[in-house]
Parts: C-alpha cells; structure tokens; sequence
C-alpha cells in the first residue's frame, strides 16, 4: 500500500540534513564565546544526525520509486521531522524551556510564519539568533527540495515537489526536476548574499544584516530585534528590505529567467502583473488614507511606511517598521484584507497566492458575460494559456476550503477569550504564513499569551497552510487510506 520503506529513508535524509545545518549554531558559538551553550548545541546536532544515518542503514535496500499517496505523506513526515530536529536547541539550551512553545516557534519558523512567543529576542545569545533565522532560510524554499537536489534519483520525484513546492504554476517549471531544484536553490542563495551585502553597506551589522537576509528571502519575517525593522531609523535599510521582499514574493522562474536575460518572459506574465498592481494599488489607498486623515507631514516617511507594510503583508513576511495598529481603521482593514492575498506561485511567501485570486476575479468576471451569453463558448485564459475547468473547480475548492479553515480557526481561538479581533488575526497571521496579526496578536504583541491547546492548534495551522491546504488535509481523508 504505501512504500515505507523509502519514506523512512527519505526521512533520514532529512534529519540528517537538519542535523548538519545543527553545526552551524556552533560555530557561531565559538566565535562569539557563548562556550556555555557547546555541550547542547553539540547534543542537538547529534540526535538528529545519528537518528537519520541509523534510517539510512537500516533502510538502505528500498525501491525508491515513489506513488503519488508516498509523496503526501512523506512530504509531511519531512516537515514535522525538521520541526522536532529544529526543536532540540531552543529547549535543550533552555532558551525556551517549555517544549510547547520550543515547538509553536521552530513550526513558525520553518513554515516562514514568523509569530512568536519570545518577550525579549535580544537576549538571546547569538548561537540561538542564528538557528532561529537559519531555519526559516531552510523552510522558505523547501526542504524537501533540498533532498531532491542530494538525493542521485527519486521515482515519483515531481510529485514529490509537486507536494511540497507551494503554489499551482501554469508554466510548468520542472521538465528537469533536479537541474531545476539546484538552479532554484543557487538563485535563492545569490539573492541572499546580495542582500546581506547591501544591509552591510546600509549600516546593519554583518550578523544581523546576514539573520534578516535569510528571513527577508524566506518571507518569514523574524527579526534579531525586539522592534523587528522599525528597530532601523535608515531609510535605505527599508528600502532595501522593501526590494527583497518583492523578489521574495516573486515565481523563481521569473527570477531565471532575468539571470538569462530573457525579460520577455517577466514581462508578459500575467500573474507578476497582477502581483505589483496589487503593491501599487494598496500601497496607493493606505498613503491617501494616512496622509488625508492624519496630518502627516512627512510624506516620504508616510510613502514607505506604508509600501513597507503592503509588501510586508502581502508577501507574508511579517516585519514591520511601525506598529500599524495604530494607523487609522482603514488602513489596518486594507492589511488585514491583504493576508489573504499572498505573493506569487512559486515564490517562498504563503497565503492563497496571486494566482488564485487573479483566476477567480477573472472567471467571475466571465460569469457575468456567460449569463448574458448562455451559448457562447467563453474560456478563461491566463497567460493566453485557456485554463481548464478542473483548475478553475481547484482553485475555488482552494479558496472555499481556506476560508473554512479561517473562520473554523478564529471560533476556536476565540474560546480562549480572545476579542473577534484578535481571534481573525491570529487565524489569519497562522494559517497564511504572516506572523503579526490583529489586537492582542498584532505588532507590538506575541503569542506566549496563548493557552498551550491553541499554540498547539496553531502550529498545524502553520503546517497546513505551509502545505497548501490539500497536502495535510488529504491524509485525514477515508480515500487516501484505501489500497
């Protein structure tokens, strides 16, 4: 029925992979002199490593062709196997000594979501700061991803991506699986390197200009500041910021494409488009709301202040530069309207995406005229490419579903006592990967707050949502269990 031989190897793949990236935070403590911290780092570097060798032998005879049902289940097998590995250096330095919590913040990580329970980040030793950036770094482009690109051959591999790329791509972008995997992750790479360059040159400090490059490109939004971007009074630290997260929230393969040098390809696609006048459009109402109902005089403060939240937002990155409860009720809506959005397929941000919601505006467009015109044949295209009806059912099934799942979410947290506010925001902020949410969930707040039943309800929020939806839920179906 299920080949679980391979899924148990390929898991020892990637508790082993976890297991090396381990040895980073030690480094990082010996060049910081946080001695105190070796003996558990080096515990935690261990457990991991020795558990995926000890799979590895014992299950090193496997057929490693893999059915559409193994990659589902492995898919989220890998992902709470890096959560539990990425769990072992908050608690077994006790940094965070409560494993709920050491859990609900390696999940927010790894999911990119960037909520959390932590009241004082800069007191955390360095060692600490680096794993807690580094391991969204490796959630943002997947880590199943990375498998593909070590292991020599996986059968069944592009449904194995399929399931855990985020996002549905009309071009498909992996005749080749593994070259593709590679190049993605070579891009991901350049990019973060360019921008910890350049935050260097702006003013940040190399350690925290290389933390926020790896968070900025992961769009998970953790800061090494207690006051996340607004810590920076810089301008160009913003406006840098800024730019990574629209690369961020951008399809990889457009970001191949520009290395070609084939613009063409940028240009013309559709859901890029829609993506920056989504930017364009929203940062456009929130400066006019700011300006006109405020009395801001400082228009360029004003202009990115609100651009850096749009962007923010809707690349589901989760930093801020001000505490933008406090904007006016118009403002806050238009953000909170925003996390539902997300960036776009194929990009690391979370959400329902821009293609989602570009294809339902057009089909409901094409609705109207089909009413009108009963007989016609009118067909929804995107990219001059005709959309079938299977994907268009997909995608409103996507939207249907997710929508359930936010207001299922915020009844459930509301049953801790929590405002309507604050009960949509933490849905929302969870299930779309965001971070900061609304009320006792927003800016200025975290989630150590929060009773243990729904940190952990909201961990496997984060997990689904990370997921896109179907590659969790479908396990709890009667169907995905039949031979």
């Amino acid at each position: 029925m299920f080949n679980f031989r391979t899924i148990a190897y390929l898991s020892g793949i990637i508790s082993l992979i976890i297991g090396i990236f381990l040895l980073s935070p030690i480094i990082v403590a010996i060049i910081y002199n946080e001695n105190y911290l070796l003996n558990y780092l080096i515990l935690s570097a261990i457990i991991p490593i020795v558990f995926g060798v000890s799979l590895l032998v014992v299950f090193k005879h496997h057929n490693i062709y893999l059915s559409i049902k193994d990659s589902y289940l492995i898919v989220t097998i890998g992902w709470l196997t890096c959560v539990l590995s990425g769990t072992l250096p908050f608690y077994l330095t006790g940094t965070i000594p409560s494993f709920t919590d050491a859990f609900f913040e390696t999940m927010s990580g790894f999911t990119t979501t960037g909520a959390s329970i932590l009241n004082d980040i800069e007191s955390l030793p360095y060692a600490i700061l680096f794993w807690r950036s580094i391991i969204q770094w490796l959630g943002g482009m997947g880590i199943i991803v990375l498998s593909i690109i070590i292991l020599p051959s996986i059968g069944g591999g592009i449904s194995l991506f399929d399931a855990e790329a985020p996002g549905y791509n009309v071009e498909k972008f992996h005749p080749r699986l593994k070259e593709n995997a590679k190049r993605l992750w070579l891009i991901y790479l350049i990019f973060t390197v360019l921008e910890t360059v350049l935050l260097i040159i702006a003013g940040m400090r190399p350690f925290d200009a290389l933390c926020h490059s790896f968070t900025t490109m992961a769009t998970g939004g953790f800061s090494t500041k207690n006051a996340s971007i607004a810590y920076y009074s810089s301008p160009h630290i913003h406006y840098i910021i800024i730019i990574f997260m629209i690369i961020a929230g951008t399809n990889f393969s457009l970001h191949y494409f520009g290395l070609k040098f084939n613009f063409r390809q940028i240009i013309k696609n559709e859901e890029f488009k829609y993506y920056l006048c989504f930017i364009i459009f929203f940062t456009f109402l929130i400066f006019t709301n700011q300006v006109f109902s405020s009395g801001i005089n400082n228009y360029e403060k004003a202009f990115r202040d609100s651009l850096f939240h749009v962007v923010s937002i809707i690349t589901t990155t989760g930093f801020t530069s001000v505490d933008y409860l406090s904007w006016q009720q118009f403002s806050v809506i238009v953000l909170f309207l925003l996390m539902f959005i997300g960036g776009c397929t194929g990009s690391t941000s979370g959400s329902i995406k821009v293609i989602r919601i570009a294809l339902l505006l057009k089909n409901s467009s094409l609705e109207l005229k089909r009413l009108i015109h009963p007989n016609a044949i009118i067909n929804t295209r995107f990219n001059n490419i005709p959309v079938s009806t299977s994907l268009i059912t997909n995608v409103l099934a996507f939207i249907a579903i997710y929508l359930f799942l936010f207001i299922f979410s915020s009844i459930f947290i509301s049953i801790f006592g929590y405002d309507m506010e604050s009960s949509f925001g933490a849905a929302a902020t969870c299930l779309g990967n965001i971070g900061p949410g609304l009320g006792k969930f927003g800016p200025t707040f975290n989630f150590s707050h929060l009773h243990p039943i729904g940190k952990w309800f909201l961990s496997s929020l984060m997990l689904i949502g990370r997921l896109e939806l179907f590659t969790v839920l479908i396990l709890f179906s009667r169907e995905f269990w039949k031979k």
